[in-house]
């Protein structure tokens, strides 16, 4: 680099700048014939100098993805510099600034992940960015990853609070690393209570099994520490909690392909069509929520000093209980609690247009509600 423009760059004077390019039109453009180079960005962004940063991605759009020999961006060196304010003026110019992949991987955003009291610039770069939560290293570790690596609780919290709204939030908080390690496992390996706490609460699966066969409380028994047993042992009864949990991921994986292939045909049916559908499924939501409330047979009107005496084929029948015996109760009420439910979601897909976000709502509630009615 010019001895001249480094000068500049380190002292943020644009005058400066400007009479370089005068002398020779081509000092900014010898830059984009290197792959990775310094560029006076760089030193710009961890000098500090705002003005000339600004003037820079300006007349150089380019240089702000641009990667130096030791594989960082400009936004990287801000970052790794605390240098806020500069983050976030280059932020205002390119949001995608905080996805540039770097050595090994990382991006600024990651590159934050590890430090101290940076709230604001997180804030700032979730907001502006969402998708970055998405991305990956090299080694598959998303944010989530690195802010348990690096004992971060606070960002942690940060992550976690800004995923809850997104739809892809559990594709984020369960995802794998290089190893089969989710950021539950690592918790678990750095002994880390709190964060495992809320990884927990934000749905965090702690079935998932690493490369090695093992989930988080085998890590954690591995590790001999008590805390974390008793945190990862709630609700996980060994056979019982496994099967539950198979039958769990049969449903969703089901239900998901249903409610994509129901998405996909109501996408190109015609408004006829859905006006028409919507009267039909209207009338079976009415018969079948009806017929919940008045089975066949009626309901038993006995009164509770009658129950004692009160039975009907054999059975004692509870006032406000159904007049058919319980086998043949149960062959008419499933089946129409099923009828009720696909129904009900039918109806809701037809409703367009779709709030954002609305297609994977509509599928947890159907998992949900699935699961419910088996477990």
């Amino acid at each position: 680099m010019d001895q001249n423009l480094k000068t500049a760059a380190e002292s943020g004077n644009v005058s400066q700048l400007y009479e370089l390019i005068e002398r020779d039109g081509n000092v900014l453009r010898r830059f984009d014939k290197v792959e990775f180079i310094e560029t006076p960005l760089h030193i710009a962004a961890e000098k500090g100098c705002i003005g000339f940063a600004l003037e820079i991605m300006n007349l150089k759009p380019s240089f702000a993805k641009k990667l130096n020999h030791r594989g960082l961006s400009p936004m990287h060196t801000a970052v790794g510099m605390e240098q806020q304010e500069m983050a976030l003026r280059l932020l205002e110019v390119d949001k995608d600034v905080v996805r540039v992949r770097g050595k090994n991987g990382e991006t600024p955003f990651h590159y934050l992940c590890k430090l101290e009291n940076q709230p604001r610039l997180l804030d700032r770069f979730m907001q502006a960015s969402p998708e970055c939560m998405r991305d990956v290293t090299v080694q598959n570790r998303t944010a989530l990853h690195i802010a348990v690596e690096s004992i971060r609780p606070d960002v942690l919290k940060a992550l976690l609070r800004s995923l809850g709204k997104k739809d892809y939030y559990q594709e984020v908080v369960n995802r794998q690393d290089e190893d089969g390690n989710t950021a539950l496992h690592i918790a678990a390996t750095n002994n880390q209570p709190q964060m495992l706490r809320l990884l927990l609460e934000y749905k965090a699966d702690k079935h998932i099994t690493n490369q090695a066969g093992l989930t988080a409380l085998d890590v954690a028994h591995q590790s001999n520490n008590r805390e974390n047993i008793t945190i990862l042992r709630r609700d996980f009864i060994p056979g019982v909690s496994n099967l539950k949990y198979k039958w769990g991921k049969r449903i969703v994986k089901y239900a998901a392909k249903a409610s994509s292939l129901i998405f996909h045909d109501i996408d190109n049916i015609s408004g006829d069509d859905r006006n028409a559908l919507l009267v039909i499924l209207g009338l079976l939501l009415t018969a079948t929520y009806q017929s919940a409330l008045s089975p066949p047979g009626g309901i038993w009107q006995g009164d509770d000093a009658s129950y004692v005496s009160s039975t009907v084929n054999g059975e004692r029948k509870l006032p406000g209980s159904s007049m058919m015996d319980t086998y043949n109760f149960l062959y008419f009420y499933i089946p129409a609690y099923i009828v009720f439910i696909v129904t009900f979601f039918l109806t809701l897909g037809l409703l367009e247009p779709f709030p954002q976000g609305f297609r994977s709502y509509f599928r947890v509630l159907q998992c949900a509600s699935i699961n419910q009615y088996l477990f």
